[in-house]
């Protein structure tokens, strides 16, 4: 298994506004494609959102940033994803480290059914990045801190997760993605299930989030998209038409297929 040394040392010099690089990216699944040659910057400390209608590749898209797609039967991936100008498809690479730089929050809240301390504290211990019990402590507590949990759970952190609000355990699923110390952190429509108050708050988290963190998220709400995002990319059958700064795809884009979809003639 390489240790996070390794691959530090397999990274290549590589633009520092970037953090992540898809080259002709495409995706199989046995003999048919999904994905077509997809090229997209995402740079550091910014958010990227990834909009187009249902099954267009936005998941299986955001599944190839961490070799999710590894788990599917039939499944070929072509082309690059550079993490820090490294090829994260090169044979050698470990995946269970890679996902630990490049963590995902799904569309519903999945907390493990442990106790709200255990949820968070469970990476850390086991990539093993705290020496002490009193360490794994303090980085549980500033890892709720990070995502306005503490106050709201720190008489109760023996209580299950799955005993929180859903908004509460959305924030309970960023903070285990997070406690890890990742890079990136990958957002499948982290709102979807969620009420508008909650929505407003994981916006609020990600907008602070992406202080240390660079981000992709998808979303099926424009409104969404044009509030969080600095970046945006539009799927569409399997294809980017189009991406940019966000202001660029909203206000002012080149394909009218992406006017149209965000002006709501489609999706």
């Amino acid at each position: 298994m390489k240790t996070q040394e390794n691959i530090e040392q397999l990274k290549t010099d590589s633009d520092p506004e970037l953090r992540m690089k898809t080259e002709n990216l495409s995706v199989f699944y046995n003999n048919q494609q999904a994905l077509f040659d997809l090229s997209l910057d995402i740079y550091s400390n910014k958010v990227t959102a990834l909009i187009g209608p249902s099954g267009c590749g936005k998941s299986t898209f955001m599944r190839c940033l961490n070799r999710m797609n590894d788990y599917v039967e039939g499944c070929r991936v072509t082309g690059k994803v550079r993490l820090d100008g490294f090829d994260i498809y090169k044979d050698n690479i470990d995946t269970i480290l890679l996902r630990q730089k490049v963590g995902m929050v799904f569309q519903k809240p999945n907390p493990f059914p442990k106790s709200i301390y255990e949820n968070v504290a469970y990476g850390p211990k086991i990539h093993h990045l705290t020496q002490s019990h009193d360490e794994l402590d303090a980085l549980v507590e500033k890892t709720l801190q990070r995502v306005g949990l503490w106050d709201e759970v720190s008489d109760r952190l023996s209580a299950p997760g799955t005993s929180l609000s859903g908004g509460q355990q959305q924030r309970l699923c960023i903070a285990r993605a997070i406690a890890t110390q990742p890079e990136v952190l990958l957002m499948d429509e982290p709102c979807s299930a969620l009420d508008p108050i909650a929505t407003a708050c994981i916006e609020e988290l990600i907008s602070e989030l992406k202080e240390k963190f660079t981000i992709v998220i998808i979303t099926h709400s424009m409104q969404q998209a044009e509030r969080v995002s600095n970046h945006t990319a539009f799927f569409h059958m399997g294809h980017i038409v189009e991406s940019g700064s966000t202001e660029k795809i909203f206000n002012t884009p080149k394909h009218q297929q992406t006017k149209d979809y965000i002006g709501g003639k489609f999706g």
